[in-house]
């Protein structure tokens, strides 16, 4: 096999480091060319280093000496500052894996799609807010967008290209979160500490909250939307606390193909990375006879609103969709510092959008502005809640 040249923006993060951890076990198939981390000088040094990668990025300017000292002698190039993230997520790669969290990853991705060949989409947030945009430059590209978060991965995997017209809607899989069977009332005193523990599924800080408040999932309706050209009634949701079904496709006769494994994200990940071949991993199979049973119910959007916003947000359109993710980014950091309680991430994020509407966004710039309007907006609400 030729060897595939990569590029990880978000090496640092959950998805990156499963990345990485399936590069490593087939050295004589990859070669890295770029890694770009956040604010983990100490980690990006070591996995560049492990992967011989060409150039190692961190997004923090002040962070540029630190990182070239700790890859002194190795002869891989450093790099630090938002222009040196976007230079390296253009340098010329078969597969880039996207995974840079949140608005922060809208330029690097949009680097990397408009210089085309395989974009592992792993940030859902940027789908959300510039969704057309997003879309108009992988065509434009020629680029393909191969989705790794589980549910989109296994829509992708159940989806017949031959057999689209057929389509009468698809399932995404929700765990419930680590609150599933809590009362409203009971949420109210729920601690950071207490929502970063989800009984499944092993992410990042603000993915997991995210997955907490499920506003993780709305946020998935509206990239299933955006990556599979469905309407907001034809993308459904149920919760499946075993984590075994990630999807589902349904056709008009009457059929349902669903994806299972392992709740592992190495499973869609390496689904990503070999695509269209399957590579082999080493993730827990599947023993279907010690399953007592799999469950399915309809998510509960009195306790969980934040996927009923999703669904009018994916309605209303415009910049909607870009002011509910920074609102939500803004509400999530201020839970963790320890700012606001539990309830009111979803509450700013309804005011917010109570108070800038969905008013049309048509380029990039407009998407930025409206994403600034907003975390000022949330930013404000903040003081208030917190009294």
């Amino acid at each position: 096999m030729a060897i595939k040249t990569i590029s990880i923006l978000g090496s640092t993060g959950s998805v990156g480091t499963q990345t990485l951890d399936l590069i490593v076990a087939e050295p004589d198939r990859y070669r890295v060319k770029a890694l770009v981390g956040g604010r983990n000088v100490g980690l990006l040094a070591e996995q560049a280093k492990r992967c011989r990668a060409e150039i190692a990025v961190i997004h923090d300017p002040a962070a540029l000496g630190t990182l070239r000292a700790a890859l002194a002698g190795t002869g891989i190039a450093a790099g630090a500052g938002p222009t040196a993230v976007r230079e390296a997520a253009a340098m010329p790669a078969d597969w880039t894996m996207a995974s840079i969290i949140g608005m922060a990853g809208l330029h690097p991705t949009l680097a990397a799609i408009r210089r085309g060949g395989a974009i592992a989409f792993a940030n859902k947030e940027v789908l959300v807010s510039a969704g057309d945009i997003m879309m108009d430059a992988v065509a434009e590209a020629g680029a393909r967008l191969l989705p790794v978060d589980s549910e989109h991965n296994a829509i992708f995997q159940c989806l017949e290209t031959h057999n689209r017209s057929a389509v009468e809607r698809v399932i995404l899989t929700a765990s419930g979160g680590p609150f599933r069977q809590t009362s409203r009332e009971a949420m109210a005193t729920i601690t950071p500490e207490a929502a970063l523990r989800h009984p499944v599924w092993s992410m990042g800080a603000k993915i997991s909250i995210d997955s907490a408040t499920m506003m993780n999932k709305g946020l998935e309706v509206i990239e299933a939307a955006r990556l599979f050209g469905l309407a907001s009634e034809a993308v459904e949701v149920l919760v499946h606390p075993q984590s075994v079904v990630h999807g589902i496709v349904c056709y008009s006769d009457g059929s349902m193909l669903a994806q299972m494994g392992a709740p592992d994200m190495h499973i869609p990940i390496a689904h990503a990375l070999g695509w269209p071949e399957r590579l082999a991993t080493t993730a827990n199979r599947l023993d279907l006879t010690s399953l007592a049973k799999l469950e399915f119910s309809l998510p509960d959007t009195v306790r969980f609103p934040a996927l009923r916003v999703a669904r009018e947000v994916l309605a209303a359109g415009g910049a909607a969709p870009a002011i509910m993710n920074a609102a939500n980014e803004v509400a999530v950091a201020a839970f963790l510092a320890r700012r606001i309680g539990f309830l009111d991430i979803v509450a700013t994020v309804e005011a917010v959008l109570d108070r800038l509407g969905a008013p049309p966004a048509n380029d990039l710039d407009s998407i930025i502005a409206f994403d600034t309007a907003a975390r000022q907006a949330a930013d404000a609400m903040i003081p208030s809640r917190a009294a």
